[in-house]
């Protein structure tokens, strides 16, 4: 009997799992069906709340998740219990949620949701500067790109948008496309830790770092040398040997941008990217764009 049940309540996992994007509605009647039958199972509470939340019944929602943690001991759907308490128009439950010890134990992509989460409380409340103030954390810095980068870059950029600061938002909006680019959405496994590396001055006062060799400065220089005996000068984003100018393991490899290699009429073209080796940041679910609306 029991191996029906298991087989009853996978079933009914996986259908709600194949729905949650294409239905959350069909999605979250599916995990209530697979917990009728195995609702002390804390992955099932879990799907149970996942799909609520994606259906928009936050109140069911935030039931789930708070019988997850119990069941678990896990706090890593804590952004979604704060947002779940702006879904239902409790913006002060929210601070108080990510204000709270549990907080602490979130990993890094955990706190960024939670940063998210936090500043779109205080926007509800009308306390813009403040909703800019709760997204300058450690982790918003535009010159390393990790998974949750973009994310964190657009709300940055719909707070300051909402301060009144609309040049240094459209600077974020384009930082934001140049990690996205970098990072290859959907294409990595394991997203990898990057560096952008920008010629613009950095709103938060986080200098820019430079990893364009010295020699490049004489660039122009050698193309007039190069002119003067009738040679072609070489393309700097196409080395003449291709196997030399590779570079070796461990070494940087520069995504090419051509806004970074010729002049453009954008004078605020986003910073060019260069990547390092690979660190696998811990990844949390990924909140829907209402947040980003707010």
């Amino acid at each position: 009997m029991e191996s029906k049940n298991a087989e009853w309540v996978a079933k009914h996992l996986v259908m709600a799992g194949r729905l949650l994007d294409e239905d959350p509605e069909l999605a979250f009647q599916h995990a209530l069906a697979a917990s009728r039958r195995g609702g002390r199972m804390a992955p099932v509470r879990e799907a149970v709340g996942l799909t609520a939340y994606a259906a928009g019944h936050y109140g069911e929602a935030l039931r789930e998740f708070r019988t997850f943690r119990r069941i678990s001991g896990s706090n890593e759907h804590l952004p979604v219990m704060a947002d779940c308490e702006r879904g239902l128009g409790r913006p002060d439950r929210a601070l108080e949620l990510t204000r709270s010890e549990d907080a602490e134990s979130l990993d890094s992509a955990g706190k960024v949701e939670l940063a998210i989460v936090a500043s779109g409380a205080r926007s509800d409340l009308q306390q813009f500067d403040a909703a800019v103030a709760a997204l300058e954390i450690p982790q918003l810095d535009r010159n390393r790109a990790f998974s949750y980068s973009p994310r964190l870059f657009r709300a940055y950029a719909d707070a300051l948008d909402a301060a009144s600061r609309a040049d240094e938002a459209q600077q974020w909006r384009r930082q934001a496309a140049v990690a996205e680019n970098a990072l290859g959405v959907g294409e990595f496994a394991e997203p990898e830790i990057l560096d952008l590396v920008g010629e613009e001055p950095e709103p938060a006062g986080r200098p820019l770092q430079d990893s364009r060799a010295p020699e490049q400065d004489h660039a122009g220089a050698g193309a007039a040398e190069q002119a003067d005996t009738g040679e072609a000068a070489p393309s700097e984003a196409e080395p003449a040997d291709a196997d030399e100018a590779g570079p070796s393991d461990g070494e940087a490899a520069p995504v090419v941008d051509s806004a970074s290699d010729e002049p453009s009429e954008d004078k605020d073209a986003p910073a060019p990217i260069e990547a390092e080796e690979k660190d696998a940041p811990s990844t949390a679910h990924t909140l829907d764009s209402r947040d980003d609306d707010r």
